[in-house]
């Protein structure tokens, strides 16, 4: 059986799902709104977001729920309580998740570093259309040698691991649109 913190359903973002989850996020969410429809001094954000967080908790009977869902519902909610600018102006935010490198590079197989690279941002960028802005990646370490075909770690492991770090600086730098991205890595 799986244990949900807060009894919260787990969020499913693009392809991926979040068990493990504070509501932080819900607040800068709220928050942006609020400061997109001119109401910077917005003071019932931390009180909507213990809302939602009460909403997740004990009346949500979904075990999982899809961002989009959770944000149209978080509008409904706005409208309802006459924030109708504030509504129009939420943008899905997803909480910060994990990806694993290593589930990447086996699907791209031992020796196919470009498509794990493509993946890898096809990944990246659907997650960020989806809402996330904060990726940390795991698994560099193992996800090298998979891509090599590796058992022991040696100096080509050490210039595709260098590869693979420099391309997630370059598509942390890279944004499409004026959202703040911020990829993280973890051996």
């Amino acid at each position: 059986m799986i244990s949900f913190i807060g009894n919260r359903p787990a969020l499913q973002i693009g392809n991926h799902q979040v068990l493990d989850y504070d509501t932080a996020w819900l607040e800068d969410a709220l928050r942006r709104a609020a400061r997109a429809a001119d109401h910077e001094d917005f003071p019932l954000v931390s009180e909507i977001r213990n809302g939602i967080e009460l909403y997740l908790e004990h009346k949500c009977a979904l075990r999982l729920l899809r961002l989009e869902e959770l944000f149209e519902r978080m509008r409904k909610m706005l409208v309802k309580i006459g924030c109708e600018r504030i509504a129009e102006k939420l943008e899905p935010l997803a909480p910060p998740l994990t990806l694993s490198l290593v589930r990447v590079a086996t699907a791209a197989g031992n020796g196919f570093e470009l498509a794990f690279f493509e993946n890898i941002r096809t990944e990246i960028t659907a997650l960020h259309d989806a809402g996330a802005e904060v990726i940390r990646f795991t698994g560099l370490r193992e996800s090298t040698l998979i891509l090599r075909g590796e058992e022991k770690w040696n100096k080509r492991c050490d210039s595709l691991l260098a590869e693979i770090q420099a391309f997630l600086k370059a598509c942390d730098c890279e944004s499409r649109d004026t959202r703040f991205r911020k990829l993280s890595v973890e051996a």
